[in-house]
């Protein structure tokens, strides 16, 4: 036998047959003919007319299809019992695959259709959601026996609603290759719905994506449902993501019903042909056919245009990502680090084992969901109880629950391997397992490993062996390497998916013998980055700062995160809500943390607990002081943005308003703090969760402000269709923009967030649109953008796109104006518009809607992007691991001379250090202004405090500030 699925699938473009079941309905067949069932039973023609089913196949070959499905679309042990031949499963299987072996000859492909059982195992409905992974397993594993049996080349798991299912297929067709002895590829296709291009449950592409890559599998793809338009977006999201082969069989359109109740499907084979060209044209698809309504005459129309056609290599594969049933994320986030929601955990939280011990997995709920408005990338589940022996059951009701609520990926926490294995089973998308060790040896990770493989999860490893808990860097490293060797040699995990936990150890207890433990940990996630390659790493950062008062927790937490991610931290484990950015935590208390966490001093903890009592007491004194006392409102606004604070917003807006008015509120004020927010994002001084908290106060406070905004009804300057691209979850900067434009004069129809590009583009069609916003906040969705450029300059349409966000650049927004990239001279002629910010993108629509300025405006950007292609592509990143690596700075300036070679003390002016004098902790503090408030506290700097410290600073003669000033030969 020389026949190659896969081979053939990397080579050519491979065409798969048309509709089996709808061409079936055509045929003038009998009650007899299905073997005396009432209705029409397509699988029993396999037994009573295998000659209908083989001429059928024919007839498909001899239109050009190079792939025959089975007639077993319905032949699973679930299907069949409806019709009473659930003891005919094997043998229906078998005999099918013989009938399409027999067809198609040595030199052609057989693959054996698995249709959908009818159930949705991830849903909650009481009858197609009460049925368990296992019993699916079983179902799929008798079916494809029989496929592979009766001589299938490969099986076609296809039309699949839930996701789930489609894992369980694909154990099931594993469990089938080891019983028969034979392994065939596994292609997956599923099915979208019309509007909106998600699966029945709400899976989008990207998480089908996620999640089928992750198990394996050979080819991934759409199927049925709708014609191609519909699955244009989804299509091209393969096209540039996945790095299997691609297959598109799509219905013959929408199907519509007849005069005489029949149904009819409207796509005629020369569109359809067409339209699946084009895919393999521009998105790389390998696999095309047809599915419902198309007949061996749309299969010639699609042969005569793309039969054995040579296929585009397949893209690498994305960085590693997890999955929840609903949508993907990045493993590791950037900025860094992925924050792993913690609450939901009996062993941390008082809260969770209360309403587990009650059965609330609503209140659980609730919980997650709190977590992810908090910016949580991952949810992690913990529900082990010394009280109940049901973990595996609460983790398993719990798991699903929250799939199908909550958009983030789940972490299965969770020491007991049966817990793990029967919460992945209930897990629709690709999970994180937390944890491994070697304490008791190698046992437990040999049955923990081949589980996360088997479901493709990522895998936390403590560094912990049979000598105990790993405390110096020197022990981390060894034990990683060793647990590396095991899950990557042996168990075969990609490092890519494999997470050290490198212990976090409490620095409050006041033991000798962890001390040193904080310095530990960071040195050790610096050398296991260094050491092991691909491998992430991870930390439960709160387990640093146990037995302190929450203040003095909040500073030490936050202190430690920011030094661990500094060393390459990926995933922390942490309550956003209870930690603080570290440029605003105050100098001093910032020094007694790194005192304590790089074990500076002997008293370190001593003095890092007296200030936080101290401070408590200091507090209570002085009442909670609001921070915004005696800020005019523009100040106050500016804190209440970058400090989160959404309390009081309201109120401050007023007195702004009435102070400088509604406009300047807005653009000179909200707009340059939230700027500020975002810089600090791209800088890495903010994690997500705090732009996203920033984000609630900005919307809260421009609710308040449109009340004072004229809008002129009836008129509008232009219309623009705003959206956040497909992927990108947050619609920080577009919310923005929204508002700016909104009150210039503009009508906004604003699309929301993760917008499919075809969405985008018909809403730009629909309202016709002056021009079209779009937003990413991440890196990862930023490549939306050139995608949406050429999809509209394919159309021949002419909207202008303003594009913007934290992840892009100017040049950015000047290279995408080539729908062709370097390949093409071809230009996006109305253009494309790099807007760094609100202010930016109403200046930009306020020239397009101006006939000859908009013209200006093209030509400028078009030289500006002639002038940056001309220098080249942008330079390859080089490796910066090197000591001997430098930068791209000239070298050839000449060098002036210094006024010395070496370090010299000089003079400093006093007036030059008056000006960086703490006045406020001085007088706060020092001078005894502690509670002092309003016109009282202005009145005793006015009268009494600034006099003084200047006569003060003007008589003192004991003040001699000194500075050395060096240059160096390098």
């Amino acid at each position: 036998m020389d026949r190659d699925y896969l081979e053939a699938i990397n080579s050519h473009v491979v065409i798969y047959d048309g509709g089996m079941g709808a061409t079936l309905e055509q045929f003038d067949l009998t009650s007899e003919d299905y073997g005396g069932l009432a209705g029409k039973c397509h699988e029993a023609l396999v037994l009573n007319r295998p000659d209908v089913i083989e001429g059928l196949h024919s007839s498909m070959l001899e239109a050009g299809a190079e792939v025959l499905e089975t007639d077993t679309f319905q032949a699973s042990r679930l299907k069949l019992d409806e019709w009473g031949l659930a003891d005919y499963t094997v043998e229906i299987n078998t005999k099918a695959a013989e009938i399409a072996r027999k067809a198609a000859g040595e030199h052609r492909f057989v693959a054996g259709s698995i249709g959908p059982t009818g159930y949705l195992p991830a849903s909650e409905d009481p009858t197609l959601g009460q049925i368990r992974f296992r019993e699916l397993v079983e179902i799929f594993a008798e079916q494809a026996a029989g496929l592979i049996d009766g001589g299938a080349d490969l099986l076609i798991i296809e039309t699949a609603q839930d996701i789930l299912e489609v894992k369980a297929a694909v154990f099931g067709a594993r469990e089938a290759f080891a019983s028969t002895g034979r392994s065939v590829p596994i292609h997956t296709s599923v099915s979208l719905l019309p509007n909106g291009g998600k699966m029945l449950l709400g899976t989008d592409i990207s998480a089908v994506l996620c999640t089928l890559e992750a198990l394996g599998v050979d080819v991934i793809g759409l199927n049925c449902s709708t014609g191609p338009e519909d699955m244009r977006d989804a299509i091209r999201f393969l096209g540039e993501y996945c790095p299997v082969p691609v297959a598109c069989i799509p219905n013959a359109g929408l199907p519509l019903q007849g005069p005489d109740g029949e149904t009819i499907f409207p796509e005629q084979p020369g569109p359809l042909a067409e339209a699946l060209k084009e895919f393999v044209e521009r998105y790389g698809v390998g696999i095309v056919g047809g599915c419902c309504g198309t007949t061996p005459a749309h299969i010639a129309a699609i042969a005569e245009r793309v039969a054995e056609r040579p296929v585009a290599p397949r893209p690498v594969a994305r960085t590693a990502h997890l999955s929840s049933m609903i949508a993907a994320t990045p493993l590791v986030q950037e900025p860094r680090p992925t924050m792993v929601g913690e609450r939901v955990n009996s062993q941390g939280s008082r809260k969770a084992k209360e309403l587990l011990l009650s059965d609330d997995y609503d209140g659980l709920v609730q919980i997650a969901e709190d977590q992810v408005t908090g910016g949580a990338h991952v949810l992690d589940l913990c529900v082990a109880l010394t009280e109940r022996q049901d973990e595996d059951e609460q983790m398993r009701i719990l798991a699903k629950k929250v799939s199908l609520t909550q958009p983030t990926p789940i972490q299965v926490d969770s020491t007991e391997p049966e817990v793990i294995e029967r919460t992945l089973e209930q897990i629709p998308g690709r999970a994180n397992v937390n944890s491994v060790n070697l304490e008791a040896g190698r046992a437990k990770l040999d049955r923990v490993a081949p589980l996360a493989l088997a479901h493709g999860a990522a895998l936390i490893a403590l560094t912990i062996d049979e000598v105990g808990m790993a405390k110096t860097a020197e022990r981390k490293v060894e034990v990683a390497k060793r647990i590396r060797d095991l899950c990557c040699e042996e168990h075969g995990l990609d490092p890519e998916l494999l997470i050290f936990d490198c212990l976090t150890f409490t620095l409050t207890t006041g033991d000798e013998e962890w001390r040193p433990s904080a310095v530990e940990t960071i040195e050790g996630i610096k050398r296991i980055k260094a050491e092991i390659p691909s491998v992430k790493t991870s930390l439960g950062v709160s387990n640093v700062s146990f037995g302190v008062s929450p203040g003095a927790r909040a500073v030490l937490n936050s202190v430690f995160l920011h030094h661990c991610v500094h060393a390459g931290l990926d995933l922390a484990m942490v309550n956003p809500n209870h930690i603080t950015p570290y440029g605003e935590i105050s100098e001093l208390e910032r020094e007694l943390a790194d005192d304590l966490v790089f074990n500076r001093r002997e008293d370190a903890l001593e003095r890092f607990i007296a200030h936080f009592e101290s401070k408590g007491e200091e507090d209570a004194a002085e009442g909670a002081a609001d921070p915004t006392e005696g800020m005019e409102p523009e100040e106050a606004l500016h804190f209440h943005i970058l400090r989160r604070r959404k309390d009081g917003v309201e109120a401050w807006i007023d007195a702004s308003v009435e102070k400088i008015g509604a406009v300047p509120t807005l653009n000179e004020v909200l707009l340059p703090a939230m700027k500020e927010v975002g810089d600090k994002f791209g800088a890495g001084e903010l994690i997500l969760p705090f732009v996203l908290q920033s984000a609630e106060v900005m919307k809260r406070a421009v609710a308040q402000l449109e009340k004072y905004l004229d809008k002129i009804e009836g008129y509008t300057k232009g219309t623009v269709v705003l959206a956040t691209v497909f992927g990108d979850v947050h619609d920080i900067g577009k919310s923005l923009v929204n508002t700016i434009l909104t009150n210039n004069g503009y009508t906004v129809v604003d699309l929301g967030k993760q917008v499919p590009i075809g969405t985008i583009i018909d809403a730009a069609k629909e309202h016709q649109a002056t021009a079209i916003g779009l937003s990413a906040l991440l890196v990862s969705t930023s490549k939306q953008m050139p995608l949406c450029i050429q999809e509209l300059h394919s159309q021949g349409l002419d909207f202008p796109v303003l594009i913007g966000g934290a992840a892009i650049n100017r040049d950015f927004g000047l290279r995408v104006l080539y729908p062709g990239g370097r390949e093409s001279d071809d230009v996006y002629e109305p253009g494309v518009f790099y807007c760094k910010d609100a202010f930016e993108g109403l200046s930009k629509m306020d020239q397009i809607v101006d006939g000859e300025a908009r013209e200006a405006l093209v030509a400028k950007t078009r030289d500006a992007a002639v002038r940056l292609r001309e220098k080249g592509p942008e330079p390859e990143a080089l490796p910066t691991d090197d000591d001997s690596v430098r930068s791209a700075a000239v070298t050839d300036n000449p060098v002036p001379a210094p006024p010395w070679w070496g370090a010299r003390e000089v003079d400093v002016p006093l007036d030059e250090v008056y000006h960086h004098l703490d006045t406020h902790v001085l007088f706060k503090l020092h001078w005894g202004g502690r509670g002092v408030k309003g016109e009282e506290w202005r009145k005793l700097v006015g009268e009494d405090f600034q006099p003084r410290l200047d006569r003060m600073w003007r008589e003192q003669d004991y003040l001699k500030p000194r500075a050395k000033l060096g240059y160096f030969p390098c």
